[in-house]
């Protein structure tokens, strides 16, 4: 589970921005009505969902897209060579040698950790990893490459990771120790690497993607790969069972997107559905279906295995992938589940409504006089009640972060 991340210098993004997920203590009689949006880790409570607004080039999709550059680096940088660039471009408008940062508070196995590090476009500058085993906090490592001296002088150990002077030591300026550290078979290195593989979800404007493929994608690259082996068959056992337990639910999402899908079935890694015009005639999945109905299939399916599964995913754009009926139907699929989590950028302002979303689960992206982005709560707003109307609000421009219309009058 994320409690917070914080950034800075990536894209858009200057001074340092944080996107908080720790439920604010709001207890107005309508904030206890949306109890259900939240859900509690040990002594922490947490939100849900995070619903992210501001004007077009406000730089709202670049939060994504920075959060999504930080993972990347995470899971890739073991295997970046000389020459290889980390994939993002600092503030334009900042100092060229102000570093860019990024920090993120997470719970895993019940532990709180926190793990940040600060890099250029080409080099890690600084890193580090702290825990609460005890509920006191404790390092697990830190490096500094700005120190002078060999590796040893640059690292902070504590005796937490196995002979980690032998991890520093292969760890170059363009590799995070924790990505080198679970290449070499660390244990805590490797939990951490898994749960930033396995538990972070980004859909970019409709493409669904993360560090180990989509659960649908998985499915044609072990076919690829492993051919009709043990482990396909093995495979193809999980996607019939996840298809039979989802039946209901994604029929109802077709349903509510005005598909006329009434029927569907998984068999030997095929994929067919049947229509309502004649509920007797098959259709395969990937040569006749549209590529919106493949496209919403998959994203539910994605969306569906992060709910199970108590996942984080972060979508660019809600209604570019989904119809507003859908975005609404995914909302209350993460407000009925146990601790999975959704954050995601919209322009639809019919979502705000009091009734659907705290104070705390509403953030506005707005562009600063020097072209940077900034990203403020609805909660920073102490004299907005509930009781309001929070879309009329906004469009009248009160937490900022909305085109004015003098913005277009040379067009």
């Amino acid at each position: 589970m994320v409690l917070e991340i914080t950034l800075a210098n990536f894209f858009s993004i200057n001074e340092k921005v944080t996107l908080d997920l720790q439920a604010a203590n709001i207890q107005t009689k309508e904030a206890r009505a949306l109890d259900g949006n939240t859900f509690s880790v040990g002594n922490e409570r947490l939100l849900k969902t995070v619903a992210i607004y501001g004007a077009n080039a406000s730089g709202k999709s670049n939060i994504i897209k920075a959060i999504k550059v930080a993972v990347d680096i995470i899971l890739d940088s073991h295997n970046y060579n000389e020459g290889d660039s980390f994939g993002f471009k600092p503030f334009k408008f900042g100092l060229n040698d102000t570093p860019s940062e990024f920090y993120i508070r997470f719970i895993v196995n019940g532990i709180e950790h926190e793990y940040s590090f600060t890099c250029t476009c080409d080099e890690i500058i600084t890193e580090s990893l702290y825990y609460y085993p005890k509920g006191r906090k404790a390092l697990v490592f830190s490096r500094d490459e700005r120190k002078p001296g060999e590796k040893k002088e640059k690292y902070e150990f504590s005796t937490v990771i196995r002979r980690p002077t032998e991890v520093a030591l292969n760890t170059s300026p363009k590799t995070l120790f924790i990505s080198r550290a679970s290449q070499m078979d660390r244990e805590k290195a490797k939990e951490i690497y898994r749960w930033f593989n396995d538990q972070f979800i980004f859909s970019i404007k409709g493409k669904v993607s993360n560090a180990d493929m989509s659960f649908f994608d998985k499915r044609f690259y072990s076919y690829g790969r492993y051919g009709r082996g043990s482990h396909y068959l093995e495979l193809l056992k999980q996607y019939e069972h996840f298809f039979d337990e989802n039946r209901n639910a994604l029929l109802s999402v077709l349903k509510a997107a005005d598909s006329d899908i009434v029927e569907f079935s998984f068999k030997d890694g095929e994929l067919t559905t049947y229509h309502r015009t004649n509920p007797s005639l098959s259709f395969d999945f990937n040569s006749e279906e549209s590529e919106g109905t493949k496209i919403l299939f998959k994203m539910m399916l994605v969306v569906m295995d992060v709910v199970k599964n108590n996942k984080i995913i972060f979508i660019d754009e809600a209604e570019a992938s989904l119809h507003t009926k859908l975005v609404e139907y995914l909302i209350n699929l993460f407000h009925n589940s146990k601790s999975a989590q959704l954050v995601f950028t919209t322009h639809n302002t019919h979502l705000l409504d009091m009734k659907r979303f705290r104070k705390d689960q509403i953030f506005f992206v707005n562009k600063r006089d020097d072209g940077s982005s900034d990203l403020y709560s609805l909660f920073d707003y102490k004299d907005f009640r509930e009781k309001m109307d929070l879309e009329k609000a906004y469009l009248q421009g009160r937490f900022d972060a909305v085109p004015y219309i003098n913005e277009f009058e040379s067009i």
